[in-house]
């Protein structure tokens, strides 16, 4: 049983699920906003929240655990000089979710993850 077992296994195994994760927040923060379906939307959000967090942090300790997990500088350099000023004065909820509908292939359910402005 699953019994207080956190995020979702995306029918892949953990290392592709770890690096399709990091690329698609550093698709997010190069771009703003990404498409893709729910599920893997769900499991990108707290994890791109973190990474705003750590941008907002801005000393080394936070940048290097940044690209550890995103391992792409220029998305950690546009995380700490564009996106995390930004998000200064928030306390959170840097990212939104907005559904688009079905995806014609295979009816998953797609959506726009996006930054908040």
């Amino acid at each position: 049983m699953r019994h207080a077992r956190q995020g979702r296994k995306l029918n892949i195994s953990a290392q592709h699920r770890k690096a399709m994760l990091g690329n698609m927040v550093c698709s997010l923060i190069e771009h703003g906003r990404i498409k893709t379906t729910v599920s893997k939307a769900k499991e990108v959000k707290p994890l791109a929240e973190k990474m705003v967090t750590l941008g907002k942090r801005g000393d080394l300790a936070a940048r290097r655990q940044a690209l550890a997990r995103l391992r792409s500088k220029d998305s950690v350099h546009l995380l700490f000089t564009e996106v995390a000023p930004k998000f200064e004065d928030r306390q959170g909820g840097y990212t939104r979710i907005l559904k688009l509908g079905l995806r014609s292939g295979d009816a998953a359910e797609m959506v726009y993850l996006e930054f908040v402005e």
